[in-house]
């Protein structure tokens, strides 16, 4: 797959994710509806979680051959 396609295929995923969570949120399925609809959104979670870390894996790959750069672990507390 390539990374354009990847990088749609997560936006798509994503989207989805969040009218799955909407749907959930708003307690107006059924149970077994809400069951599919859970079991379908863990299988998107885990596809966009894949997406982001082979992401990951590429940009710290990118730093390390990039003059011996280091990828640093972000604290988003410190960036307050």
């Amino acid at each position: 797959m390539s990374r354009k396609t990847s990088v749609r295929h997560f936006e798509e995923n994503l989207s989805e994710l969040e009218t799955i969570v909407a749907q959930l949120e708003s307690n107006q399925l059924s149970l077994e509806d809400a069951l599919k609809a859970f079991e379908k959104g863990v299988k998107l979670s885990q596809d966009c979680q894949s997406v982001l870390t082979q992401a990951e894996q590429k940009v710290q790959i990118l730093l390390e051959t990039n003059e011996g750069e280091r990828l640093e672990t972000f604290d988003p507390e410190s960036e307050q």
